[in-house]
């Protein structure tokens, strides 16, 4: 394996603290959880951080759809929220997640091919030239879907604009 362990460990903490705003390391105790119980579905001819950053991203987009999330949000719970930034206060915090799971709400909802696009761009952070090797299809096809998907984002997130 070229990657360390850790170089591996910091790759998924940057996947879930991208989508989720903080650092979780009980997330990343249950990528790794996951990646063991389902190692048979890893395909040798991948690669193994793109898998395991594709758990990381599901694994953490579950997080917010999961009952003790939503209902700490809905209730004000904020006890629960670790707070990083010394500057913002819980409310901030609190604030943040829900815009993010709004956005990701938002990006759920996208065609598939547009989604695709958007994960492994936007939040993988891979270049064009990457996205569109993993999807199979051409550069201009990835810049075109990530052009409409933005604008379909655009328009669904127009009231975030002003916060």
């Amino acid at each position: 394996m070229t990657n360390s362990f850790n170089e591996i460990r910091l790759k998924v903490r940057s996947v879930i603290k991208r989508i989720t705003g903080s650092v979780n390391e009980d997330l990343e105790q249950e990528v790794f959880l996951k990646a063991i119980e389902h190692k048979e579905h890893y395909e040798e001819e991948g690669k193994l951080i793109a898998w395991l950053k594709m758990i990381a991203q599901n694994t953490a987009k579950d997080m917010f759809k999961s009952s003790y999330f939503r209902n700490s949000a809905v209730t004000g719970d904020l006890e629960t929220i670790q707070i990083e930034d010394k500057n913002k206060s819980a409310l901030d915090v609190q604030l943040q997640k829900e815009r993010q799971k709004i956005i990701l709400k938002a990006v759920d909802s996208l065609p598939i091919k547009m989604r695709d696009v958007i994960y492994l761009y936007e939040f993988e952070e891979l270049s064009y030239e990457e996205t569109a090797l993993k999807l199979g299809i051409s550069v201009g096809t990835v810049k075109s879907r990530l052009f409409n998907a933005r604008e379909i984002l655009s328009q669904k997130l127009s009231h975030l604009k002003g916060e």
